[in-house]
């Protein structure tokens, strides 16, 4: 960790304390370019969005994807203030970002919320693996 890595994590952090103040999750981040300037930074607004997905990681990788070219985005970094959760990481695996750093793992951020619980939709599968397979082999090579 560079005293640049800790710098930009403090940012994050900041826009973590920006979302909560919103009413919003208390999460933040940002992107920074190859030569060290913050090209884009976010925060949390599932609440004041509606939008369950408004996570700071989700849009940020969505931008990166569509402003930077593949060899700028390979050398740009992510600064979060909490480990991007299942969703965020693959967006952020798509978008071609090089470098994740985050202030709070996941595990160290469970510590400070409540246990959460799945009550929602009855998961099934897998299934018909012969069928569901045909139209994505081959795509990844």
């Amino acid at each position: 960790m560079t005293p640049d890595d800790e710098r930009f994590l403090r940012l994050a952090i900041g826009l973590a304390a920006k979302s909560r103040a919103g009413g919003n999750p208390p999460f933040g981040s940002l992107l920074v370019g190859p030569g060290g300037a913050v090209l884009a930074e976010d925060h949390n607004t599932t609440i004041s969005d509606g939008d369950i997905t408004a996570h700071p990681e989700l849009k940020l990788a969505r931008w990166a994807a569509r402003e930077l070219d593949p060899a700028t985005a390979a050398a740009t970094t992510m600064y979060t203030s909490t480990q991007p959760c299942g969703m965020c990481s693959g967006a952020i695996e798509r978008s071609g970002l090089g470098r994740v750093v985050f202030a709070l793992s996941v595990e160290q951020f469970m510590t400070l919320r409540p246990p959460l619980t799945w009550e929602g939709a009855t998961l099934e599968g897998p299934a018909l693996f012969d069928e569901a397979r045909v139209p994505v082999t081959g795509y990844y090579t």
